[in-house]
């Protein structure tokens, strides 16, 4: 039987891991090999899953809760992907809110398909934007400790730490995380990349390729606080679609201009974005944007200059906010847009919640 390589690309929410898990998957294709893609997520209708296969990948989808507690339907979605022809790599994105993974997704990949899976070092991207505040021990992070502790957690259990969007921070401010997370995890493995630029790239490409170690030896986790640090995040995805009353609507600019009342709204409201990803549709035409924190900028990582009378909108947010404030806002934020735009605006899909507690299917213990 023919061995998938298993590379899993963690990190929280609005870390990069679908830019990266992109630029990775393109670099094995041009290399001849064949990739699938695993995506995962507490919802359902994922901005990443469009984007990527919007890309040309083969994507497979686990909704409804972590890897670790779909454990059975990740192996059934990279089944699935494998059913026309074996996949040489399967790269897997799981929830950003998700810790322990080596535990509850590695190891049992290891015990229980290991024939089927060859497995990769576990890479875990940091956000800089909420980093440098969590590792500073900065108040006002607008999470809580218990939020704080899933990033943390996620850090510690990488075999490999990559601090991501290094483009966007200055010299000094790259060296002092470099300083923070040596001083906590002194023997940790770094790697400073740009997953959308590029740059260093080729280290984590070199890293990921390396065979991954067996672990023996996994962190202490208390699923108490986890718990609660998930579900102080309310979930949300909308589908709209946006109609021009005359004219046509700019695809990008519609966007961009989304995503700033909802950043606006937000920070009224003093509601801290962990990640908020809006796609936008024009037939074939696709554009994402999305902001990675309240300070950040609206970001458009894929433009499309697409223009027409009518656009289809999908909208997934992560917020620390009560989940029925969030489909509040998001509601009036998407009429706001209407108005601005002399548009009208319809609604025709919503699911928002707060994260359940994590249940893993299995979970590895260390060994006597």
């Amino acid at each position: 039987m023919k061995r998938m390589r298993f590379v899993m690309i963690g990190g929280f929410l609005g870390a990069g891991k679908t830019t990266a898990i992109a630029r990775l998957a393109k670099h094995y294709v041009a290399a001849g090999l064949k990739v699938g893609v695993v995506t995962n997520d507490q919802a359902y209708d994922l901005v990443d899953t469009h984007s990527l296969r919007a890309q040309g990948f083969r994507v497979g989808e686990v909704p409804g809760a972590c890897f670790c507690c779909k454990f059975d339907d990740l192996i059934s979605t990279a089944s699935e992907l494998s059913k026309d022809e074996v996949p040489d790599v399967i790269i897997a994105e799981p929830v950003g809110s998700c810790t322990d993974l080596v535990a509850t997704v590695i190891e049992p990949l290891r015990a229980l398909h290991g024939e089927r899976f060859e497995l990769a070092p576990l890479a875990v991207l940091l956000k800089p934007e909420h980093g440098q505040k969590i590792l500073r021990g900065q108040a006002g992070l607008g999470f809580s400790a218990k939020a704080a502790y899933i990033f943390l957690k996620q850090i510690e259990e990488a075999d490999i730490v990559v601090m991501n969007k290094v483009d966007k921070l200055t010299t000094a401010e790259r060296e002092e995380l470099l300083k923070l997370l040596a001083s906590r995890w002194p023997d940790k493995r770094v790697l400073a990349v740009s997953a959308k630029q590029g740059e260093s790239f080729d280290a984590l490409i070199a890293a990921l390729g390396e065979p991954g170690d067996v672990h023996e030896r996994f962190m202490e986790v208390d699923y108490d606080v986890y718990a609660q640090g998930e579900a102080e995040l309310g979930w949300l995805n909308c589908q709209a679609k946006l109609t021009a009353s005359g004219g046509e609507l700019a695809l990008d600019v519609i966007l961009v201009r989304l995503v700033t009342l909802l950043r606006d709204a937000l920070s009224e409201a003093g509601a801290e974005p962990a990640h908020l990803k809006v796609l936008g549709q024009i037939d074939e035409d696709t554009a994402i944007a999305n902001l990675v924190g309240s300070g950040a900028d609206v970001e458009l990582s894929l433009a499309s200059h697409a223009k027409a009378p009518v656009l289809e909108l999908i909208i997934n947010a992560r917020v620390a906010v009560a989940p029925e404030e969030l489909e509040a806002l998001v509601r009036g934020v998407v009429g706001k847009l209407a108005d601005e735009f002399a548009a009208t605006a319809q609604i025709h899909g919503m699911q928002r919640f707060r994260p359940g507690r994590p249940v893993p299917t299995h979970r590895a213990s260390a060994s006597s």
